[in-house]
């Protein structure tokens, strides 16, 4: 059993290298804040943890584990290590911690997980992005390789089940609307018109395929971090800040699976079966059933990766918010709006908040202890105690879902 004790994030609406930061600088600061939101001193850190995803390739920057020798002398030491897959980076890195803490290695983890990713043009953004692709195999004739796969699985979609643009264009509404409550988001202040979720190809411009503007997360700099302990750390942290321990989140539930990374092998081998993507749906129902979770009416709140529309709309179906191929269904009724059956991405998500690749997974379970502590502010959805997190890598390469509750 491992536990959150919290954690904090930067504001996405941030370009650190207009601000004069390096990576080194958002590093130190996501640390800092995090010590002093959780009520925390660097001594009592056993073990760090960072998920970045191409930090070498933006920044020219790998190694990042030893930063956290600059953050404070008494870091000096401590055992650290980077992981990397894709867009899970960050919740790769939470497993990889929570694993040392099931061990009996360590009490104590910083989970840290960062993208500098708005310091070079989007061209060579895309370009560098496109390593979580099977380089010189797939989508060598598209100028914007991930905005071409999941216009693809659009396409997919279509064809299996019949797609509208309306469904997919809802989910970015919901998700734009929800990130104006969140003071941290990237798009909070942005501007839309009643064209702009349309397909209009003036104010909703074609970037691949069926693949327009407002279907894309954001290109985003950004950093979150979560502190994560034993059932006998988090005793104590409760009983010297004087919370019940039973307050504290708990992970209660892991999924982690993995497939080919050519999205063409994927689609093959999911002919015939319900679901497009057979390990998405195996990483959900892992963790469910290592929370103990028979229904999904026992989730409360949902923060799934919503890289584009179809990704999202993939999920709702994988889910089981509605059967497959029906996740339109959910849409269409307000299920996944806050007030819904099961509110998705309360925060934002992807597309409102923002996806520093590396962070998102570790945003994504800080934003579970939120809801599940009654702390997520104008975006709380009423008397959640359990979130399901769903964090994608590449064309679900990797997947990775957490279950936090208390």
């Amino acid at each position: 059993m491992v536990y959150i004790l919290g954690g904090w994030q930067s504001d996405f609406a941030n370009n650190w290298a207009r601000q004069g930061m390096e990576m080194a600088d958002a590093f130190s600061e996501v640390v800092g804040e995090g010590l002093n939101a959780v009520g925390l001193d660097a001594k009592d850190v056993e073990t760090g943890h960072v998920g970045n995803f191409v930090g070498d390739l933006f920044a020219g920057q790998g190694l990042l584990g030893g930063f956290f020798g600059l953050v404070h002398p008494d870091f000096d030491g401590l055992p650290t290590a980077r992981h990397e897959a894709a867009c899970a980076s960050g919740s790769v890195a939470i497993l990889a911690a929570a694993s040392e803490i099931e061990a009996g290695r360590y009490d104590l983890a910083c989970v840290l997980g960062m993208e500098q990713m708005r310091n070079v043009s989007g061209q060579k953004a895309a370009e560098n992005l496109g390593a979580a692709a099977w380089a010189g195999h797939e989508y060598l004739d598209a100028k914007f390789p991930w905005p071409k796969a999941f216009s693809d699985l659009a396409e997919e979609y279509d064809r299996r089940y019949g797609l509208k643009y309306e469904h997919l264009m809802r989910i970015a509404e919901v998700n734009f609307t929800n990130a104006k409550r969140n003071p941290n988001a990237q798009t909070r202040s942005w501007q839309f018109n009643e064209k702009s979720f349309t397909a209009d190809d003036e104010a909703n411009p074609v970037v691949e395929g069926l693949t327009r503007k407002q279907d894309c997360g954001q290109v985003t700099d950004g950093a979150a971090v979560v502190f994560l302990a034993s059932p006998k750390r988090a005793a104590e942290y409760a009983a010297q800040h004087g919370i019940p321990l039973e307050s504290l989140p708990r992970i209660k539930g892991w999924g982690h699976r993995s497939a080919p990374i050519s999205y063409e092998a994927k689609i093959r081998a999911s002919q015939g079966q319900d679901y497009v993507f057979p390990q998405v749906r195996r990483a959900i129902l892992d963790a469910r059933t290592r929370a103990g979770v028979t229904d999904i009416d026992q989730i409360d709140v949902v923060e799934t990766h919503d890289c584009f529309t179809t990704t999202e709309y993939m999920a709702i179906d994988h889910l089981g918010l509605t059967a497959p191929g029906e996740s339109w269904k959910a849409i269409e009724a307000g299920d996944i709006e806050i007030g819904g059956r099961l509110p998705i991405n309360p925060s934002g998500g992807l597309i409102g908040l923002g996806h520093p690749v590396g962070a998102t997974g570790v945003r994504m379970a800080l934003d579970a202890f939120k809801q599940v502590t009654g702390q997520a502010g104008d975006y709380q959805v009423e008397g959640a105690k359990t979130c399901q997190t769903l964090n994608i890598g590449g064309s679900t390469t990797t997947t990775v879902s957490l279950v936090v509750g208390v």
